[in-house]
């Protein structure tokens, strides 16, 4: 049982949890920034594809902001916040910006129990993770909390 104790201590120790951590935070915003990715013109950062214009009016009908004023809100923060949780800045806002795009999807695009327990629970649960324990030790946030002396980052 000792041997247990020493490895469970070790893997519930600040440098595997930071590891860990990093892989939520890699793993959430990479799920958002490739759906960012189809988004744009291939070979630009911002330039909107006129197609989504079309799918957003056709296809998700359901959302209660126009096409013209969803698209660019979605693209933008689907490039903003998914870079913000990888660099570990702003890591809790950006998890539940993130949080809250995958329940405006979930409530009003595909609301369907498949789609939430395929999709939407994993988002959900990477970002309670970040939002619940911060971004870990590897982190800009972490940087700039032993400069400030705040801890709650």
């Amino acid at each position: 049982m000792s041997l247990w104790n020493r490895v469970t201590g070790v893997l519930s120790g600040t440098v595997f949890e930071s590891i860990a951590l990093l892989f939520a935070r890699v793993a959430l915003g990479l799920i958002f920034f490739r759906s960012y990715q189809t988004k744009v013109e291939e070979g630009t950062w911002f330039s909107i594809n006129e197609v989504q214009y079309f799918i957003f009016e056709n296809e998700f009908t359901g959302l209660p902001l126009p096409s013209d004023i969803a698209v660019p809100l979605t693209t933008y923060a689907e490039f903003l916040f998914p870079v913000l949780l990888i660099a570990g800045l702003f890591s809790r806002l950006s998890a539940a910006a993130l949080a809250v795009m995958a329940l405006v999807i979930q409530i009003f695009v595909f609301p369907t129990w498949s789609h939430f327990f395929g999709w939407d629970i994993t988002v959900l649960a990477l970002a309670a993770i970040i939002i619940s324990r911060g971004p870990g030790l590897i982190s800009l946030d972490a940087l700039l909390s032993r400069f400030t002396g705040n801890k709650a980052a």
